[in-house]
């Protein structure tokens, strides 16, 4: 029997791995503080919680120029239609189990005439949209990792049998393609099951009476999509990249708060970024938890991540009042604000182009051609005033005494030259870009007045070059503006268009990337490859819960 190791042992195991290569150098944290956080992160992980379940229909796939992406599924027969009959006439059957999961798949094969004197082959395809089915992988052009693409040959070599795919899939739709087997045998797939797993163990309240239908519906599909990133870390993605980010973590556990409340949850992932940071105390933008716990080493600094820690950690506090989890995790938030006068000019604007030669990643949003430094100034300044105030509730002011008159100049030279007051828009970089990214940052960080707030985002609606948002990331920094400069039937417009696009065009959970003028956009230059369960996408679950007055 497997016994179960206690945390402390574990924090050895681990301490063991990855601190002899941080002794080489003076560590800002000591041995101690990131075992002891180590220890803690064990302490909180969540059990996942295994549900069986079982398909429920077959469908075919039909081009469909109105559909998304170009393709539909239609139904195709039951289940038992499939299991009856000899699977060598069903080649290429596509199987719905009617809703988005992520576990693991088990299908049983038993002979129907004659022994098998060579082995079955089989090509397992699995999708989240039915364009990934329909569209083919090879030769793949994609910027990621082929391997990400959920195809899968599959070698039985003895009937009848039972086998189970080693790798965990996220998926809702299966095609199965027979690729070889004996000519003078015949066979049937006789049943299929799938290990569903999630660390959501309860249920959200349910929306306030009167909630329309479609808030309802994008509720529901945000739950979904929040459900299945909740792993034993908030994953970005099941699919892909099936990692902790933070830029998720913070989203992810705003809509945590006003939903599931597995608040161990979000303890978790805080203490793990906390050990795993950089010798020099600022934060990797990601880590995974196997072979074991470890950092994304080599990748390029992300610097917005890094300062929206602190935001995470100040609503975890504000969440569940845990001060000891706050004022332990303290340092690492006081020395993510270390970074913030780096690349200032002499009047405190900040010069992305000094930060790249560095080394650092600007994210902002996926979308080719933004400008991100107004963006990066606003957030510079918003996750300072965040500081501050978790400073505040835990006693810590004196130790963030130099961010006020720092917060005072960025803010004066953010509207001194970026802001045009005869368009009422703030103007990014050289080129003097607009885009939805700087209002939104600008109106987030208060650099805006309510006044400019409300004149900036209404005139992006008749700014016809303004660059818009490429994912629901940046849509939901939009929302937050929106709500911020009293919009709210804007807000809730924005809510019902984008992710209720979304729900239109068939999504059982919100995608990673979103345009609602190119259902093909990828950020990485093939959309099999895009996730379409994507933790960034699940905050409207965060608005509609919030703002119930809004979005009643």
């Amino acid at each position: 029997m497997l016994k179960k190791i206690k945390p402390s042992v574990l924090s050895i195991i681990w301490a063991a791995i990855l601190l002899p290569a941080m002794s080489k150098a003076q560590d800002h944290y000591t041995a101690e503080q990131r075992r002891a956080w180590l220890d803690k992160a064990e302490a909180s992980k969540p059990a996942l919680i295994e549900t069986e379940k079982r398909p429920v229909r077959l469908v075919k796939l039909e081009a469909d120029p109105s559909a998304f992406q170009g393709w539909k599924t239609v139904p195709a027969g039951d289940m038992e239609s499939l299991y009856s009959r000899s699977f060598k006439q069903q080649s290429g059957t596509v199987v719905d189990f009617g809703e988005h999961l992520t576990g693991y798949f088990t299908f049983t094969i038993k002979s129907i005439r004659n022994f098998s004197d060579a082995p079955l082959r089989f090509k397992l395809t699995f999708g989240e949209v039915p364009a990934e089915l329909a569209t083919p992988f090879d030769p793949y052009p994609g910027g990621l990792s082929r391997a990400w693409l959920q195809d899968e040959t599959v070698t039985i070599t003895e009937l009848p049998a039972t086998f189970t795919l080693p790798r965990r899939v996220a998926f809702r739709y299966l095609k199965i393609d027979l690729l070889g087997s004996s000519g003078g045998f015949d066979f049937v797939i006789s049943d299929m099951k799938f290990k569903a797993v999630s660390s959501v163990s309860t249920q959200p309240e349910p929306l306030q009476p009167g909630t329309s239908a479609l808030i309802s519906k994008i509720d529901a599909t945000g739950l979904a999509t929040l459900k299945e990133c909740m792993q034993t870390v908030y994953e970005d993605g099941p699919k892909r990249d099936r990692r902790l980010w933070i830029g998720d973590l913070y989203l992810e556990s705003l809509a945590n708060t006003y939903s599931f409340k597995n608040h161990q949850l979000t303890k978790r992932c805080l203490y793990i970024l906390a050990a795993l940071a950089q010798q020099d105390g600022f934060l990797y933008a990601s880590t995974f938890e196997t072979p074991q716990l470890h950092a994304q080493e080599g990748q390029s600094f992300l610097f917005e991540y890094a300062l929206l820690y602190n935001v995470a950690l100040k609503e975890y506090l504000m969440a569940t009042s845990d001060r000891e989890t706050a004022l332990d995790l303290w340092p690492v938030a006081r020395r993510q604000m270390d970074n913030i006068a780096r690349h200032l000019d002499s009047k405190g604007l900040f010069q992305p182009e000094s930060a790249q030669k560095e080394g650092w990643w600007l994210f902002v949003d996926w979308r080719d051609g933004l400008d991100k430094q107004a963006s990066l100034q606003g957030i510079m300044i918003y996750t300072m005033k965040e500081t501050i105030e978790l400073a505040r509730k835990l006693g810590k002011e004196q130790e963030v005494a130099t961010l006020p008159p720092l917060i005072s100049k960025m803010t004066a030279a953010a509207r001194t030259s970026l802001y045009d007051a005869k368009s009422g828009l703030f103007l990014s970089g050289q080129s003097r870009q607009v885009s939805y990214a700087s209002q939104s940052w600008m109106v987030l960080s208060g650099v805006a007045s309510k006044a400019q707030a409300q004149k900036a985002m209404k005139a992006l609606a008749t700014s016809k070059n303004a660059v818009k948002p490429g994912t629901p990331y940046l849509t939901h920094y939009y929302v937050a503006a929106l709500i911020q400069s009293g919009l709210h039937q804007e807000a809730r417009a924005l809510v019902e268009n984008y992710w209720g696009g979304m729900v239109n065009k068939g999504a059982d959970t919100f995608w990673e990337a979103y345009d609602p003028d190119n259902d093909k956009l990828s950020p990485y230059n093939f959309f099999p490859v895009n996730s379409y369960c994507h933790a960034w996408s699940c905050t409207p679950v965060y608005f509609i819960r919030k703002y119930p007055d809004i979005f009643r």
